[in-house]
């Protein structure tokens, strides 16, 4: 492989073993950042995270646009490629195995599995010749923390490893220096001073060995307050009885010897209980994948100082892997259980579960007590189980648990022992500590595939084996039936798979192998619900996206949000939904596309269409009812037209104030399932007028969070469904909304279009509509200089806003009047018009009619060279903004500051203002606002004497204005750029720029 990347020391790249320059230290660690997740998306809120900590500058977004474009380009030369993903996030599409770390991590597995103490000694050396110093060298924030310390952990592991493999090859000689150094770095770990002592006694240096023991004991005792585990105390016996071969003993109890009676009849003996090892654990999954930090989480835990023995509950999904999961922490944790492990499957959500009394039996046979001694009663049985237990280190696994009634008698009472538990419930009722298991990454279900299919076929059909992954959602049970069928048909292509999952009316079936099934695990879980949960997970699975909250179910079941929470609990407690998020504003639900299938399903099968297609009916109206009081209680859109009367069903009012008490929290939340409820209604033509209702209140709440591309998508499909039906009322609004958006997006033309088709599909309607479309059209002619159009319309829009009482309209039209009042040098009668804005705004609580007035009356101060006053209405124009999370209103006044600095002579200051602006509005895609600031970006150099920075902005700004076609501003970017070229003394341009602005004013 040509290019090969390094983090396993100081972050670098080699192309053929020469160094490539990727940037400076900031750069290297967003290139880190991808290279842990390689080949997979990493979002970039996660990117900033990571690479900033909580040092994050508060501009760490546009840096890290900044880096990633120069690490494009840095390695465009052999191909490797950063992509942006659908989701937002950013993916390095690099092979793995092209990173030293995942290389470490594939050859430790290689080496693990091999059978060869010869080849595992080859494939170790070769895993730890990949570090060349501590992981992430340079970079020093949480994450990276995070990770250097799990990769550190990892290397102490392979060299452990490693370490036993030479010592059974019999290469103690050259290792009692390495291990020695080892030991001293790492006292109280026991393996590393076994290894030490073993290879001090294999070369006949017993008494330094012994020393070691010693040393390791009383600092165990001092530190810990523990004794050496048995393995060390076997090791240090045999080498005391002079054993030149220390190896693990077995250890058998004495047995109980009766008491002569003096009596001819034969008295009765206690149990005789031979004193084994029980290795009950099912054999180490070959194919467990992925779950490194559930694995540590879990060793940690169940180390933990606590009262009692530990239990620790392993909960999720039917299929999520718990049984593997558990049987694999098992093994690991085996030797600090070296009494033994004992293995146990409950059957908890089957036909027959396993009955305590049965089980324990089972455990006592294997803790050496003889058939015909295992006691009769249940009782008698517990307390023999727990005498056996007593003072002993056994771990116990119990299996498939469904609930503590069921495992109250075989959880182990001595202190040193342990459990692990496996439920699809929560058990609220044990006590113990919880660790939960998710579906696995996409990364991690293609490793499973692989191990499988094998790498070769895997990768010969990268995109089909990513898909299947996909489909499967993760669900470890599904990728299994998935690959097993495959593997059964070596002859199959993996895009026939693929496509099969594809189809959601094959899905389950297809996900099927022997008597193994998704569909027959999760009707285990299912057919053990409530009636009232049965019915909520198959409304819940009509919903049009996985993520929900519970207010939507409550519209399903025409039901109180109390009562649609409790069944939601219990769905929860057995985990045919997750919570995804759950903070102030309340739980978010999730549900698997596997679980989303079956419940589909059920309900076809149990609830009548016509029912079916009442809830749904009721969930758009739900949400149309609290989108509406959402945009209503941000007060920012113009129009003020309220879609309620569209709205058939409501939650009580109550409901509705609790839900919404942030409302745009409330919608940053919602938003993604909002537009899916619009669009599935819009599938349905019975529902065109509420679902164009939702649509358009939908527009305050985009245009706040600038959802640009959502917006234009979903009204846009609104729009032909409207006019498909000849919905005339809702196709007004629509239009009207369009012409809002590509006013924003500096789409002149087509703006004017939707302003007039609205007024057009208006026609004869309340005067509402009309008002608000006639406000859009003159806003835009505004822009473009033809203000005589403007005035018109602009007049004709506050009197019909006048006549419906529509306040918002008739000061966003006043407004507007004002504006060109200023900008045709009118500034008394501008300030005038500001000023009722300001007073109507704030009596009608109006807020961002309220900081527009600010922003404009701003802009009066300054053309009367007021800058302080200019300043202070800009800075609380923009507090309101931002208080309502209107980010671009905010930049419109924040660019204005900017300029006013400067113009106070703060040039700092106001430059960085505006340049803070020019970035916002360059992710907003807002050209007029980009072209604005790169103007006074221009005059902000031109007053410190940079001609040449001047100029390069004014010709930026020139550009954007003849892109947008506004004559006005066009007109004052020439006279800045005229001014830039005479500063610098190019007399002649500078006179064509002059020239041209004033051929622009006169056409």
């Amino acid at each position: 492989m040509a290019t090969r990347f390094g983090i396993l020391g100081t972050i670098e790249v080699r192309r053929h073993g020469v160094l490539v320059d990727v940037g400076h230290a900031m750069q290297r660690r967003v290139l880190a950042a991808l290279l842990v997740d390689a080949e997979q998306g990493v979002s970039a809120d996660a990117l900033v995270e990571r690479v900033w900590g909580d040092t994050e500058p508060g501009h760490g977004r546009p840096k890290l646009y900044g880096y990633l474009s120069r690490l494009r380009h840095a390695m465009a030369a052999d191909g490797t490629a950063i992509t942006r993903e659908r989701g937002g996030g950013y993916r390095l599409a690099v092979e793995p195995s092209a990173v030293d770390a995942h290389r470490f991590r594939e050859l430790s597995d290689r080496a693990r599995r091999t059978g060869d103490d010869g080849q595992s000694e080859a494939l170790w050396r070769e895993a730890l010749a990949l570090w060349r110093g501590s992981a992430f060298a340079e970079a020093d924030t949480p994450w990276f923390n995070a990770q250097r310390q799990l990769l550190d952990s990892e290397r102490l592991a392979a060299q452990l490893e490693l370490a036993d493999v030479r010592l059974r090859l019999g290469q103690h000689d050259g290792m009692v220096s390495e291990l020695a150094t080892r030991a001293r770095s790492y006292p109280l770990d026991e393996r590393v001073t076994g290894q030490l002592i073993l290879a001090l006694n294999r070369c006949g240096r017993q008494a330094e060995a012994l020393e070691v023991y010693e040393r390791a004991r009383r600092r165990l005792a001092h530190e810990l307050g523990v004794d050496p585990g048995a393995a060390l105390r076997r090791l240090h016996e045999r080498i005391l009885a002079g054993d030149p071969e220390p190896a693990e003993p077995r250890s058998t109890a004495p047995t109980a010897t009766p008491q002569p009676t003096g009596k001819s009849s034969t008295a009765v003996r206690p149990p005789m209980v031979r004193q084994l090892v029980p290795r009950l654990l099912p054999a180490d999954p070959s194919l467990f994948v992925g779950r490194e930090s559930e694995v540590d989480e879990a060793r940690r835990l169940l180390g933990a100082e606590q009262p009692g023995p530990p239990t620790l509950l392993i909960t999720g999904a039917a299929g999520v892997g718990k049984t593997a999961f558990a049987i694999r922490t098992g093994h690991l944790l085996a030797a600090r259980f070296p009494d033994g492990q004992l293995h146990a499957d409950l059957r908890g959500f089957g036909d027959e579960p396993a009955e305590p009394f049965t089980v324990l039996g089972t455990f006592l046979r294997a803790l050496g007590t003889p058939g015909g001694a295992v006691p009769a009663e249940l009782t008698d049985r517990v307390h023999l189980y727990r005498t056996l237990l007593a003072g002993q280190r056994t771990l116990v696994v119990l299996d498939n648990a469904a609930g503590v009634q069921q495992l109250s008698d075989l959880l182990p009472s001595g202190v040193r022992c342990a459990a692990i538990v496996t439920s699809r419930t929560t058990i609220a009722e044990l006590s113990c500590s919880r660790l939960p298991l998710g579906v696995l990454d996409s990364g991690t279900g293609l490793d499973l595939l692989r191990k499988m299919l094998g790498r070769d076929r895997t990768d010969a059909e990268s995109g089909p084996a990513r898909a299947i992954v996909d489909t499967c959602g993760g669900l470890p049970l599904a990728v299994w039936v998935a690959g097993a069928r495959l593997a059964a048909r070596p002859g199959w292509p993996l895009a026939k798979m693929a496509r099969a999952l594809a189809d959601e009316q094959r899905k389950l079936d297809e996900l099927a192998v022997g008597h193994i099934a998704v569909r027959a695990s999760l009707q285990l879980t299912y057919q053990q619900l409530t009636a009232a949960a049965q019915h909520a997970l198959r409304m819940i699975a009509l919903l049009p996206e996985p993520s929900f909250s519970a207010w939507a179910l409550a519209a399903l079941l025409d039901a109180g949000l109390a009562e649609a929470e409790a069944v939601l609990d219990d769905l929860v407690e057995v985990h045919l939904i997750q919570i995804e998020s759950a903070d102030a504003s309340g739980i978010r639900y999730q549900l698997h596309d596997l679980v989303r299938l079956f419940g589909r399903e059920r309900a076809e099968l149990d609830v009548p269409e016509q029912d079916r297609e009442a809830a749904l009916t009721r969930l758009l109206s739900a949400s149309l009812h609290l989108a509406d009081l959402a945009a209503d209680a941000l007060k920012v859109d113009f129009q003020g037209i309220s879609q309620l009367d569209l709205a058939t069903w409501q939650p009580p009012a109550t409901e509705s104030a609790q839900l919404l008490a942030d409302p745009l929290a409330w919608f940053t939340d919602e938003r993604r399932f909002l537009i899916d409820v619009t669009e599935q209604a819009l599938d349905g033509a019975q529902n065109v007028a509420p679902a164009a209702g939702l649509a358009t209140a939908l527009t305050t709440l985009f245009q706040v969070g600038s959802h640009f591309d959502d917006w234009e998508r979903l009204q846009n499909r609104a729009l032909t469904a409207a006019l498909s039906s000849g919905d005339r009322h809702s196709a007004a609004k629509v239009h009207r909304c369009l012409g809002e958006l590509t006013t924003i997006l500096d789409r002149y033309p087509e703006a004017l279009h939707h302003f007039k088709q609205a007024l057009q599909h208006a026609e004869g309607q309340e005067p509402t509509y009309r008002a608000s479309a006639t406000a859009g059209l003159a806003y835009v002619h505004r822009l473009l200089g033809q203000y005589s159009s403007a005035i018109h319309h602009f007049e004709e829009a506050a009197r019909l806003a006048e006549s419906a009482s529509n306040v918002n309209c008739l000061v966003y039209a006043t407004n507007g009047l004002g504006v060109i009042d200023l900008e045709q040098g009118r500034v008394d009668a501008a300030v005038e018009r500001f000023t009722k804005c300001l007073r109507v705004s704030r009596a009608a609580g109006y807020r961002p009619g309220e900081a527009q007035a600010l922003r404009c009356l701003g802009q009066s101060h300054r053309a009367l060279g007021s800058h302080p006053a200019a300043a202070d209405a800009y800075r609380r124009a923009a507090a309101i903004s931002e208080d309502l999370g209107d980010r671009l209103s905010a930049t419109h006044a924040t660019c204005w500051l900017g300029d006013v600095m400067v113009r106070q002579g703060e040039h700092r200051t106001g430059r960085r203002l505006l340049a803070q602006s020019l970035w916002t509005y360059r992710e907003f895609g807002n050209l007029w606002g980009e072209a604005a600031t790169l103007n006074a970006l221009a005059e902000a150099h031109l007053a410190v004497g940079r001609s040449a920075s001047a100029r390069r902005r004014a010709e930026a700004a020139v550009r954007l204005w003849r892109r947008i076609g506004s004559s006005k501003w066009l007109a004052v970017g020439l006279d800045t750029l005229g001014a830039a070229h005479a500063l610098a003394g190019g007399h002649s341009a500078a006179a064509r720029a002059r020239e041209e602005a004033d051929e622009v004013r006169r056409a």
